[in-house]
């Protein structure tokens, strides 16, 4: 099955863009994954084209009209998840990016100027907003090309070890532990004696406890969650608490 990637937006040379090269270029020739563009400005209904306008209540700036949008959107509008590129939207995780990868596709909507008319997503509640991280872009292209490329990663077939995927960064709500290779030593760093040990079991271990530091010290909010969840005792245990206290 190949996943199918339709992205709303004003500017669709954007596209495949970087996605055209490297793993994720080689997959779209294989079909693996197909990619369409739909400019937005091509369902205006004035003879400029308009796709924006001033922001109702005054203010800097202006605003992705939501009638042109919800024409263009329900042109191209099937099964598969629409999500919108928007800093109001949740933080997307891996976790969604897995349940995205492991559909039929995806159809982003990239926003520009100050966002869109929110009667959008009103009227087109199955619409996703997302955000890519706590940070402002010029428009929604750059942050769809990152949403695609977790996407397309994910694949089968597209990474060379299926293992590749698994043992990297928020799979398990953990950052990455540090990762080294040759030469052994360089400008009087060694790599870690552990790994250089054979033992996979003490390897494993000192993987593990590297990441939980840095995740504790680097990503706070990332620690809390991932303690949090280990904190929290399996259904089976409080059934059979229960099942003791009466």
């Amino acid at each position: 099955m190949t996943f199918a990637a339709t992205i709303l937006t004003l500017y669709p040379e954007m596209f495949p863009g970087p996605l055209g090269v490297s793993l994720a270029g080689r997959a779209l020739e294989e079909g693996k994954w197909s990619c369409e563009t739909v400019q937005i400005r091509d369902f205006a209904s004035d003879r400029h084209r308009t796709v924006d306008d001033t922001p109702a209540g005054g203010g800097a700036g202006m605003v992705l009209k939501a009638d042109v949008l919800a024409t263009a959107l329900d042109s191209v509008a099937d099964d598969r998840p629409i999500v919108a590129m928007t800093p109001r939207g949740k933080p997307i995780t891996q976790a969604r990016i897995r349940e995205l990868a492991a559909g039929p596709g995806v159809i982003l909507i990239c926003g520009r100027f100050e966002g869109f008319d929110e009667r959008l997503f009103e009227a087109r509640p199955e619409i996703e907003q997302v955000s890519l991280a706590d940070i402002v872009l010029s428009g929604g292209e750059p942050a769809a090309l990152a949403i695609l490329d977790a996407c397309i990663r994910l694949l089968p077939g597209v990474m060379g070890a299926a293992s590749s995927g698994a043992e990297e960064s928020f799979e398990d709500g953990l950052l990455e532990y540090p990762q080294y290779t040759r030469p052994q030593q360089w400008e009087g760093r060694t790599i870690p004696e552990v790994l250089r040990s054979g033992d996979h079991v003490k390897i494993a271990a000192w993987r593990k406890q590297q990441a939980e530091d840095d995740t504790r010290l680097r990503r706070p909010d990332l620690w809390e969650r991932y303690s949090g969840a280990r904190a929290q005792p399996a259904s089976g245990a409080r059934r059979k608490k229960k099942d003791v206290d009466q």
